[in-house]
């Protein structure tokens, strides 16, 4: 069998699984005119647009907090290998650290933990 025959069956396959899946919730959904339509925010109805903007103050926080996310997305798998590697990989993740307690430092002295 050729490989673009396999590489064909498999898309057509899988869109044939998206279409039944998609035609699926379509016909078990709730219509939309028995349902009230508005966000469920424990019962209380909203009080500001979905799309309102959020104060500036909000994005250096977001930066700091992506920082500690990508921080832990290394140190697991780090954590993992750090015996079977060696001294090498602990002076990495140090230097790495560095950097990251750096930035926090900047991001402290702009003023990103002020709330107010």
């Amino acid at each position: 069998m050729s490989p673009y025959v396999s590489v064909f069956i498999v898309v057509a396959v899988s869109l044939a699984a998206i279409g039944g899946l998609y035609l699926l919730g379509r016909a078990v959904s709730v219509s939309s005119d028995t349902v009230e339509v508005l966000p469920f925010q424990s019962g209380w109805k909203p009080q500001e647009h979905a799309l309102s903007r959020f104060h500036a103050r909000w994005y250096p926080m977001t930066l700091v907090f992506l920082a500690f996310d990508v921080e832990m997305l290394f140190m697991y798998p780090w954590a993992v290998v750090v015996a079977q590697m060696g001294t090498e990989v602990v002076i990495e993740m140090f230097v790495f650290l560095g950097v990251l307690v750096a930035g926090i430092i900047w991001a402290w002295r702009e003023g990103a933990f002020r709330w107010v």
